[in-house]
């Protein structure tokens, strides 16, 4: 995973919700670097904030969506902006979902399980033991 947030107590939260569950996390401060370091690290899912300096995440979600070898990582867009339009324009952008802050962290996990395949089979079992299901 890497997760693209300039601000540093949401870039550690989600840092540290991926890492206890199990997901090998490269964090990005600066959105100037994100699109380097995907072809680098090659993620199985790119979380990016939209509202950041120098670069925004639908700029960001664009270019990558337009390059051959990244467009097919899925991006969950992580934002404060939570109007229908603002939804729509940054689906309309490629991002593979949506989720607005304040984050419910479970709402977060299940966004990633849905966007990550094969993510969800220990963490549910562990979930089922918990319930009786």
């Amino acid at each position: 995973m890497l997760v693209v947030e300039d601000n540093e107590l949401n870039l550690k939260l989600f840092c540290d919700l991926l890492r206890a569950h199990r997901f090998v996390v490269e964090p990005v401060k600066d959105g100037r670097e994100a699109v380097a370091k995907t072809r680098e690290f090659g993620p199985d899912l790119v979380v990016m904030d939209i509202q950041m300096p120098h670069v925004t995440g639908l700029e960001l979600i664009r270019e990558m969506k337009r390059d051959g070898e990244l467009r097919a990582i899925p991006i969950m867009a992580v934002t404060a902006y939570a109007g229908r339009e603002d939804e729509e324009r940054i689906r309309a952008a490629g991002a593979n979902a949506y989720v607005s802050k304040p984050i419910s962290l479970a709402r977060f996990m299940e966004e990633v399980r849905a966007l990550v395949p094969g993510s969800t089979e220990e963490q549910e079992e562990d979930e089922a033991g918990d319930t009786g299901e």
